[in-house]
């Protein structure tokens, strides 16, 4: 019986993450369908005037990051609580904010949440900062110009 019990809790638990792994992917739909993307050929042409947000964790960012003129780091969990300071603030509401991370769904469900806030400029860079390397361009850090050339 305890070997049933066992089980049926490992039943559970795996009917959760799918639950859970079900309506992350409905959040990443929404922010998707709700937030303009951009690809990295685009970045180009309105990089100039932009704020490139990205929402990694630090140890994320010092990995590397995408060099522009302004460059911010608020990581995803802390956002709600930092944008006011670090974004509006310093560069108003109507700023040019683009949001990356890894991939893109990080990215995608920050810029929603700053569209949520009142930000009334905001797009993602579709496929995060792996997106930006596929296209071969670079990325910084500590250690200088990286690619995955």
């Amino acid at each position: 019986m305890k070997n049933l019990n066992t089980k049926l809790e490992q039943y559970a638990k795996q009917c959760d993450e799918v639950f859970l792994s079900e309506h992350l992917k409905v959040l990443i739909e929404e922010a998707h369908k709700n937030v303009e993307q951009i690809g990295p050929e685009e970045l180009y042409i309105v990089a100039k005037d932009i704020i490139l947000l990205d929402v990694r964790e630090p140890e994320e960012f010092a990995s590397g990051y995408i060099n522009a003129h302004a460059v911010l780091t608020i990581p995803r969990g802390k956002l709600e609580f930092m944008a006011i300071e670090k974004i509006a603030k310093q560069f108003g509401q109507d700023a040019k904010i683009v949001t990356y991370c890894l991939k893109g769904p990080r990215g995608s469900l920050a810029a929603l949440q700053l569209q949520k806030m009142g930000f009334s400029d905001v797009k993602n860079l579709k496929g995060g900062i792996m997106g930006w390397l596929n296209k071969g361009n670079t990325i910084h850090s500590y250690l200088g110009e990286i690619s995955l050339a």
